[in-house]
């Protein structure tokens, strides 16, 4: 099996010509990858949240292009985007919208706020008041917003990237566990490669910055519909029982694993289940194999076990225990 603490290099197996789901990935990075240099397991990783329509929490350091990521994906899918810069004194309408007084209708009309929109950049989502990114969050699982009884849905498809910053705590509020189990995926994103350093500088010297003018830069090679599609055909992938057993092994596993002082509930497992599924229809298969499980469970499973004490003090990461764990659970045959 390959080694799932890698975070940076791009799975290699190479997706089949015939696949609708791979043809249209293949159309959607070439494009992006104009703009957005490197980072392959993060673009991967985003793109397996689209179409198993779940949403990521990401978690980097300042400076990496995850606006520009999410601003070229915005632009190449045909799709809205915002931003919402997380600070302390940010209140929860500032993020759903609020009613204002229309003196030309002498009533209250609603005015929607930035989360109406597909693609959401959520940045440092951990340095608002707990009641306001708690807004955002139940909004992603309820895709609507509800104010003062009247509910107004929000268009599909609807990806929310939520990120928080892995050195400052100051000025912080921890995302609670409860919280943190909204997010399907949890992606760790590290520097460039020093050549990937080098051909995000290149792009640079061309005169216009990639972040700028991104409609000149960038065409829609698809659009909302088509995505829609996509995670359909996502969604319709085959699975068979023995992988649905891995699956749950790999749960189950967690909740009586020395280290971890919670284990996952079972929404852990499907969204390892969704994610899977996605994984398969970008290499191009009509169905589910174990390799396609062990590629997500990382990111689906790193912000939902609860660490020891002890294993905290020992220095032990989620990812190093996740990956022993895994290692400990038998694949079944194909």
């Amino acid at each position: 099996m390959s080694d799932p603490e890698s975070e940076t290099a791009a799975p290699s197996r190479p997706a089949h010509e015939s696949s609708p789901v791979a043809a249209w990935s293949r159309r959607v990075l070439a494009e992006v990858n104009k703009v957005f240099i490197g980072q392959d397991r993060l673009v991967r990783g985003v793109l397996q949240a689209l179409l198993a329509d779940g949403h990521v929490l990401i978690e980097s350091v300042p400076g990496l292009g995850k606006t520009l990521l999410v601003r070229a994906m915005g632009q190449v899918l045909g799709c809205g985007f915002n931003r919402i810069q997380f600070t302390p004194d940010l209140m929860p309408s500032d993020v759903t919208g609020s009613p204002i007084y229309d003196e030309r209708i002498h009533d209250f009309r609603f005015r929607p706020g930035p989360v109406f929109t597909q693609l959401l950049l959520a940045d440092e989502i951990n340095r608002a008041p707990a009641k306001t990114h708690s807004a955002l969050l139940e909004i992603m699982q309820e895709t609507r917003v509800t104010i003062d009884g009247v509910n107004y849905p929000i268009e599909p498809p609807f990806l929310v990237l939520a990120t928080q910053n892995p050195i400052e705590s100051e000025g912080t509020y921890n995302l609670p566990e409860a919280q943190l189990d909204r997010f399907l995926f949890k992606l760790v994103v590290d520097y460039p490669s020093e050549r990937e350093e080098v051909d995000i500088l290149r792009l640079h010297t061309r005169g216009v910055p990639p972040d700028r003018n991104l409609g000149e830069q960038l065409g829609a090679v698809t659009d909302p519909a088509e995505v829609l599609a996509m995670q359909r055909r996502c969604a319709a992938v085959l699975v068979d029982d023995r992988v649905l057993g891995y699956i749950a092994a790999l749960v189950r596993a967690t909740r009586r694993w020395p280290a971890f002082s919670l284990g996952v509930s079972p929404r852990a497992g499907v969204a390892i289940l969704r994610g899977a599924r996605a994984v398969a229809a970008l290499e191009g298969r009509e169905y589910m194999v174990p390799d396609d499980v062990q590629e997500v469970v990382l990111p689906a499973l790193r912000h939902r076990v609860m660490l020891t004490p002890e294993a905290e003090i020992e220095g032990r990461s989620p990812d190093e225990l996740l990956t022993e764990l895994i290692r400990s659970v038998e694949v079944p045959l194909r």
